[in-house]
């Protein structure tokens, strides 16, 4: 029977037992997952929304937060590491050594309140994100307690405070100085021009009557493009393509008129000018009058200049002291004391107070002033005249000398000499301007070409004692030859260096007239490295001596329109102190007895 009754139990628990434990599991998850209390369900909810506000205002003022965690996210929690990541990245510039990390996610930039208000949050705000007291065994009291950082943590993240606001009083004072206009140097000061503007009968309506300029050339095509005459097309590979014209050496009225036009410091206020530019052209106005016609007509316009310029505002100030005209001739050809050339221009008292430019000077009148002739090369961008230099420097040059002209017969004889050496001479290149071969001269591809050849170039007086000759040989590296200190010494003191043995050779004329002196012979003294220093130095000096394209902007170098302008300027200014118009010049006279008085 107590089998029986042992056996049954045995077969009851067999049938019970799997039972028991899916009816444990249950009671047991009926026990952890209770509805908790109302006080607490009530706690829990406030501590939601009230987080909630935290994430929002922290997000807002761009801290980092914490969330609150519940029982089960807290051991979660333990595993993970310090959320320092998130406290590191703030508002103020990342450190160093976090910069990268920073950089990935960059918060929106804040309010300068919230920059400024980096305390601690306010006792009341503390008493909000707290729950009520909850019993004292609760794990819950833990995990609110817990959600604000630490303070240590807090003062990694904090941002550096901003300088309080300034005092009424002290910020207004910065707005004030920072409104004043800041004082900018005048690049001008000292260097202004003014410009006469003087009736178009005086220079406009010359150009209008172009064909009556000259008997022998067409000087209409010589004074289109603003006087430099046609572009050169055609020289046989001799001259670069651009940059080169068919330039006549009487326009240089023309030219320098139209630079002036482009020049960077002209002003309309006569009192603020260092300098008053005349924009009269008194060599084409007395070229129409040259043979024909009385002296009454070859002095009408420049007397009437005079008149006008007497009556004006601007001459009043300084008498005309200040004044100055550029004669695209020689001085010659505008002081007439006797015979049927030339005006009487330079002899008129209005002219003696100002500075004349000329192509070539009086040495006995101080008024006059040389500056170069115009040649055919008028570059419009600093990289042509750099080109043309280095063309210079490698040109071949087979000729130890050259000589490009006619002969004259009123020198003495010293180019029928200085021809005939040059022909007898198997080292003397010669480019003969007579005999019908006139217009060989005339063509500028042929010239350059003979000039590019020779180291040494033969520059006797012309029709006076300077010639256009002289700038085209030194423009193609062509050590010049002078037999006259008139040729340059004397003359373009502003343009040519003082000491003349470095860019020249001087021959006294009367050794060559009485055929005592070879001048191969002189010539052949000089050996290669002092041909090749004077060859340099005129290559330095190109730049100086021609006239840039007066359509073009102004280069980074001077050319012979700045240099020129610069020393007008200094010599009215020496002028207006009382001084002599020239600087001393220990050696100035040296050369008086070359000349006659007469001049």
């Amino acid at each position: 029977m107590g089998s029986l009754r042992g056996s049954a139990v045995l077969r009851a628990c067999r049938w019970l037992l799997p039972l028991a434990i899916p009816a444990c599991c249950i009671l047991w998850m009926l026990l952890v997952f209770a509805s908790p209390p109302p006080e607490l369900a009530v706690g829990r909810r406030e501590s939601f929304h009230e987080s909630v506000g935290e994430i929002v205002g922290a997000v807002e003022r761009g801290a980092a937060y914490t969330p609150p965690a519940s029982e089960s996210e807290e051991i979660a929690d333990m595993s993970l590491p310090p959320l320092e990541r998130e406290e590191i990245i703030d508002t103020s510039p990342p450190l160093p050594e976090c910069r990268a990390r920073a950089e990935t996610s960059p918060p929106p930039p804040p309010e300068p309140e919230q920059i400024i208000d980096v305390s601690p949050p306010p006792p009341e705000r503390h008493a909000k994100i707290e729950t009520p007291p909850p019993p004292p065994s609760s794990k819950h009291e833990k995990v609110i307690d817990a959600s604000p950082p630490p303070p240590e943590r807090q003062a990694r993240t904090e941002t550096p405070p901003s300088p309080p606001p300034l005092p009424q009083p002290a910020r207004q004072e910065r707005e004030a100085r920072s409104e004043k206009p800041v004082a900018v140097a005048d690049r001008c000061s000292g260097r202004y021009i003014y410009i006469q503007d003087l009736p178009s009968r005086f220079n406009a309506d010359l150009l209008r009557d172009c064909r009556s300029l000259s008997d022998w050339t067409n000087m209409c095509k010589h004074i289109a493009n603003a006087g430099m005459g046609p572009r050169l097309t055609r020289t046989g590979g001799v001259l670069p393509s651009t940059g080169w014209y068919d330039t006549n050496q009487f326009t240089l009225e023309v030219i320098f008129h139209n630079r002036m036009r482009q020049y960077g410091c002209l002003t309309a206020d006569a009192s603020l000018a260092a300098a008053v530019y005349v924009p009269y052209y008194p060599g084409l106005d007395v070229g129409r009058y040259l043979w024909r016609f009385s002296n009454n007509m070859r002095d009408a316009l420049a007397e009437d200049l005079a008149d006008w310029l007497r009556s004006s505002p601007a001459w009043a100030a300084h008498g005309g002291q200040d004044h100055f005209l550029v004669g695209g001739r020689i001085a010659w050809d505008f002081r007439r004391e006797e015979g049927e050339w030339g005006s009487r221009l330079l002899l008129l008292p209005e002219a003696r107070n100002m500075t004349a430019l000329v192509l070539e000077s009086s040495p006995w009148h101080s008024s006059d002033v040389v500056v170069p002739y115009p040649t055919y090369f008028h570059l419009s961008r600093s990289a042509e005249v750099a080109s043309w230099q280095r063309a210079v420097r490698r040109s071949r040059r087979p000729w130890l000398f050259a000589f490009a002209g006619a002969r004259r017969n009123d020198d003495g004889g010293l180019r029928d000499r200085l021809i005939d050496q040059c022909a007898r001479s198997r080292r003397c290149g010669l480019l003969q301007c007579d005999r019908g071969r006139r217009n060989d001269c005339y063509a500028p591809g042929n010239v350059m070409r003979l000039f590019k050849s020779a180291a040494f170039c033969l520059q006797p007086p012309g029709d006076s004692y300077t010639r256009r000759s002289v700038f085209d040989a030194m423009l193609a590296g062509c050590v010049p030859v002078f037999f006259h200190p008139g040729s340059a010494y004397v003359q373009y003191r502003w343009h040519l260096p003082a000491d003349h043995a470095k860019y020249s050779v001087f021959v006294p004329k009367d050794g060559v007239r009485n055929r005592t002196v070879q001048v191969e012979d002189v010539l052949r003294a000089f050996g290669a490295v002092q041909v090749a220093a004077m060859r340099e130095q005129l290559v330095r000096m190109i730049p100086g001596i021609v006239y840039m394209d007066p359509r073009a902007r102004a280069g980074r170098f001077r050319d012979a329109f700045d240099i020129a302008v610069d020393d007008v300027i200094q010599r009215v200014g020496r002028i207006k102190r009382g001084s002599t118009p020239w600087e001393e010049d220990d050696g100035e006279h040296r050369w008086n007895g070359y000349f006659d008085r007469r001049w």
